[in-house]
């Protein structure tokens, strides 16, 4: 057994030590918005906030996991079952980021570990610590909503 606190709830949960994250969240919990992309943690489809830290779940082993604060995008800012937007959700839909979407909770669960512990990062600290891959394409979308998020105009190239 292993008990693992995810988005403010506590979980025991009967599996084996080494499975993925990733796998816990959407096969034992039904978590579905955090997405399998690789399976290696290079995409970042998978990234979830393990202690306020952007974790590829992919590759964390549960155990691994044990007494530390899970945040899914389903938890990110509060917003299970309150219908609130967390600011960088907001700014996504602002900027009209997502084209197919697949990408995108990876890259909202990086973007507010980001503004949380940097709240005005420069497009170079954006490019450096949001890794998460988009096979749409949408990085200057991706940029403008991360500048709203930190309260700066959004819009610009994000080069």
């Amino acid at each position: 057994m292993i008990e693992l606190t995810i988005n403010g709830k506590r979980h025991e949960l009967d599996v084996e030590d080494d499975m993925p994250l990733l796998w816990l969240l959407r096969d034992e919990l039904k978590l579905m918005g955090t997405k399998f992309g690789c399976g290696m943690g290079i995409c970042g489809a998978c990234t979830i906030q393990v202690d306020g830290e952007p974790v590829r779940s992919c590759v964390m082993p549960v155990s691994a996991a044990r007494g530390k604060t899970i945040i899914t995008i389903e938890g990110l800012g509060g917003s299970v079952g309150n219908g609130k937007l967390h600011p960088v959700q907001q700014a996504w839909i602002d900027e009209q980021v997502p084209q197919c979407g697949y990408c995108q909770p990876g890259h909202i669960m990086a973007a507010a570990a980001l503004l949380e512990s940097n709240p005005d990062p420069s497009d170079e600290e954006i490019r450096k610590e949001v890794t998460n891959l988009c096979r749409c394409g949408t990085y200057l979308r991706i940029f403008a909503a991360i500048r709203r998020a930190a309260g700066r105009d959004g819009g610009g190239s994000g080069s």
